[in-house]
């Protein structure tokens, strides 16, 4: 199971509710089960606040067809009206290490420290739920950690915009 991961800010003179309406409208036609939450910090140092869109598939060739699909037929105005208002962009893929596949409602990002093996850094992580990045296309972070149901963290505030939690 894959998912990839895009973080995103619209343009600054582009409005929130309208940049939301056309996020929504683009998941919605997606044939794929996706998410998109607003939040108060991307996961990566200095970035401010932005948007993170999931997009689960189940391999590389599913990824692949995501890509084709979401600027063709009945899907390109959706992509096109919501690609016209943004801004920056960032993304990476991840595998499911283990747990529950839906987009995440909770996250924590972290990294591997240096030196470590990557047995023995998921042998200690104790989330039921873990991706970690195999691909990345910006400064994404090296594993996604999500709780078993929501709780207080010192993270960002994480509001749904979208979520599809088939």
């Amino acid at each position: 199971m894959l998912a990839y991961v895009f973080w995103h800010r619209p343009r600054d003179d582009a409005g929130r509710a309208a940049y939301e309406a056309r996020l929504r409208t683009l998941h919605q036609a997606l044939s794929v089960r996706s998410a998109s939450f607003w939040l108060s910090e991307l996961p990566f140092a200095g970035r401010g606040a932005g948007y993170e869109d999931w997009y689960r598939v189940q391999g590389w060739a599913e990824l692949g067809q995501l890509n084709r699909a979401a600027i063709s037929g009945d899907r390109k105005a959706p992509h096109d009206a919501v690609a016209a208002d943004a801004g920056e962009g960032w993304g990476g893929v991840y595998a499911l290490a283990r747990g529950d596949a839906r987009p995440p409602l909770t996250t924590r990002w972290l990294s591997k420290p240096p030196g470590e093996s990557y047995d023995l850094f998921l042998g200690k992580l104790r989330a039921p739920t873990v991706w970690q990045r195999q691909l990345v296309l910006g400064p994404a972070p090296e594993f996604c950690v999500v709780q078993s149901s929501p709780v207080a963290s010192a993270g960002p505030d994480r509001i749904a915009v979208y979520l599809d939690r088939r």
